[in-house]
């Protein structure tokens, strides 16, 4: 790991009987543009206002380039936070609230004005220094915001769903021009929202937050492919999940069986690591396939029996989503090129997939099913 501008040690947020943030630990690299990404009330929005200073710890340690933060109050902290209401000053001209950083700080007029410029420039308002935040569209004052921000050179900028109150086109131009300019300027980025597909596009690694609780930190590449959490798995984009229990493994391969019949996950090994280790015969599991990676047959497959009735198509230009109905009437979801040949619906299939693609979970509900089976036993 690079140099961590950012690092939080068994932090904890308690307010009250609620504990939102429970034992965090979290390194953000130098120059990263990483995501804080979660449902409403997981802990992202108050961990980014710790780092910025807004609320403190209950208990744990927060530095910045190595140095506690815990004693300095927001404005001596070397980082800026951009707000999704922009908090723009509706009275300043666009020039003055984006050099309202420097006057604080008594910057020199000359270089305020030569600061002030380039920012504009860079964030594509030149031209805009005299107009008035009523006059601008709310793309152009969330770059106003911004700009104000980066003008005093943080080390770290927090943003805390900037782009929320935007359209969806907007909000998608905004998403380019944010990692345009955080690749450019070279500045920790720490992001908070609950877009996936936006933590998708602009993140280099992303930290997915559930009930207080780090679940999962990695690229989003490792997030989408290889959740760790059945939480991770259906949060991140559509996924199929099936709950059973591991009857086999043998070279890696898990075969599981579920309410509808039995499934197989690969124990492939990847980057020198072998998948499946560490699960067990009898264990409670989850397997996770992603619709684009779920194949049909007309008849059961080596591994997998277990049978489906298409219910329905969807087309969304060049993909086709079939729906088909399990025997216990769990829906499941499969993507398809458009032109491919597909059963009729009605139709009665067998589902699969190449085991490599299927991920193996952990149960969080294995503590529960073993003890109904010792209960059972007892």
């Amino acid at each position: 790991m690079k140099n961590a501008i950012v690092d939080i040690k068994d932090v904890n947020k308690i307010y009250g009987t609620n504990h939102v943030v429970k034992d965090l630990n979290l390194q953000v690299e130098e120059g990263e543009f990483l995501t804080l990404l979660g449902s409403s009330g997981c802990g992202k929005t108050t961990t980014l206002r710790m780092i910025a200073g807004f609320e403190e710890p209950t208990t744990g340690s927060i530095k910045v380039e190595g140095e506690p933060i815990e004693d300095k109050e927001p404005y001596e902290r070397n980082v800026n936070t951009v707000f999704q209401s922009y908090a723009l000053f509706p009275h300043m001209t666009i020039f003055d609230n984006v050099a309202y950083g420097l006057r604080m700080k008594k910057v020199p007029k000359k270089e305020i004005k030569e600061r002030v410029l380039e920012m504009l420039e860079m964030v594509q308002l030149a031209g805009f220094e005299k107009r008035y935040p009523s006059q601008l569209s709310g793309g152009q004052k969330q770059r106003v915001a911004i700009a104000r921000a980066l003008i005093n050179r943080p080390k770290v900028l927090l943003l805390d769903e900037p782009l929320g109150a935007l359209d969806l086109k907007l909000r998608k131009q905004m998403q380019l021009e944010l990692k345009r300019l955080q690749k450019k300027l070279n500045i920790t980025f720490i992001y908070v929202t609950h877009d996936q597909e936006e933590a998708l596009t602009m993140s280099d690694r992303i930290a997915i937050m559930h009930d207080g609780v780090m679940d999962q930190i990695g690229s989003p590449t490792e997030i989408y492919e290889r959740p760790a959490t059945k939480f991770v798995a259906t949060f991140i984009g559509e996924t199929n999940v099936f709950d059973g229990t591991i009857r086999s493994i043998e070279n890696g391969r898990a075969v599981v069986s579920i309410e509808n019949g039995e499934i197989t996950s690969s124990g492939s090994v990847e980057e020198g690591v072998e998948k499946n280790t560490g699960f067990a015969v009898n264990e409670f599991v989850t397997v996770s396939v992603r619709p684009e990676k779920m194949h049909f047959s007309p008849e059961p497959v080596d591994g997998f029996n277990v049978p489906a009735m298409v219910k329905d198509y969807i087309y969304v230009g060049s993909v086709i989503k079939c729906i088909a109905v399990l025997p216990n009437g769990n829906e499941i979801k499969m993507e398809k090129l458009a032109g491919e040949e597909l059963p009729a619906i009605g139709e009665k299939i067998f589902i699969c997939w190449v085991p490599e693609d299927a991920v193996l979970i952990h149960s969080l509900d294995n503590r529960f099913y073993q003890s109904m089976e010792n209960i059972k036993l007892a």
